[in-house]
């Protein structure tokens, strides 16, 4: 009941202004879990919200390039800080994490444990070091190095079998989904439901593992400031946090990835007259 009525006073905080078009970029990872949201979003809100879903560091790209969406939502801090430096962005904060996952065909048993990643002629896909899970991945695989629980130079063993390094990690999940890789590295929350029949999940222990923050965060020259904050506010939500859940994701850490200004927290926690609804596409 309680719920109910948090939600309930959200979304007519959320409510509350004109309807606005929105532009959000997020990171690939983003792309079930932000278009439920956007869907929830525009339906409490009469706004129209559209996404651009690609590799963070894509994005950012376009962002340095004269791209002017109202929110951006990344995949790691390094695509996301230097935006906030040099004035893009406004403030932002962190509102979700992540893990890594090895996956592999279902029907291909090739690959068993991680030690098999380092065998001779085993197809590997993983993301371009600059998409974000790329980086996380080298973390991974220089951990694993450093353990010598694998024998040694597993790093290098590893990389001499990567057949393609791609630009974001949904098409990492597909090269595995079509068979043209023995294993890759994706986020757990890449192993959707529609995924899942497809692979096996290889046992990846936690001290190898790497926790990815991502952090989201309103354009400077927005042209509809008030529904950007009312979207982020929206995914910082209670509904918006179940979305994510939903969709594998995990809580964002305690610190946040960048400083966000207190005008921004106070808009944030208090809500003003000035907020918009926020309603998704359809």
């Amino acid at each position: 009941m309680i719920l109910k009525l948090l939600a309930s006073t959200l979304l007519l905080t959320l409510g509350s202004a004109s309807a606005a078009s929105l532009t959000v970029f997020a990171a690939a990872s983003l792309t079930d879990a932000f278009a439920e949201i956007g869907r929830s979003f525009d339906a409490a809100t009469g706004n129209t919200t559209t996404f651009q879903f690609a590799g963070s560091q894509a994005l950012r790209t376009q962002l340095d390039n004269g791209a002017r969406p109202d929110v951006y939502a990344s995949a790691n801090n390094a695509q996301f800080d230097p935006l906030v430096k040099s004035g893009l962005l406004s403030s932002g904060q962190p509102f979700l994490s992540n893990r890594l996952a090895v996956i592999a065909p279902r029907n291909n048993v090739k690959i068993q444990t991680l030690l098999d990643l380092s065998k001779p002629g085993v197809r590997l896909v993983i993301a371009d070091k600059a998409v974000p899970v790329g980086d996380y991945t080298r973390r991974m695989i220089s951990a694993i190095d450093k353990s010598g629980a694998y024998g040694k130079d597993f790093s290098g063993k590893f990389l001499k079998n990567v057949v393609s390094e791609e630009p974001n990690v949904r098409q990492v999940a597909l090269k595995v989904q079509l068979g043209e890789a023995d294993a890759a590295v994706v986020y757990s929350s890449d192993v959707t439901p529609a995924l899942r029949p497809s692979v096996r999940v290889i046992a990846l222990p936690t001290r190898f593992n790497q926790s990815a923050s991502y952090p989201i965060g309103i354009l400077k020259n927005s042209a509809h400031p008030e529904a950007a904050q009312a979207f982020v506010k929206f995914v910082l939500s209670a509904e918006g946090q179940a979305i994510l859940k939903k969709w594998g994701f995990l809580k964002p850490p305690a610190q946040p990835a960048t400083r966000i200004s207190s005008v921004a927290v106070r808009a944030a926690i208090m809500g003003d007259d000035a907020m918009p609804t926020v309603r998704a596409r359809k």
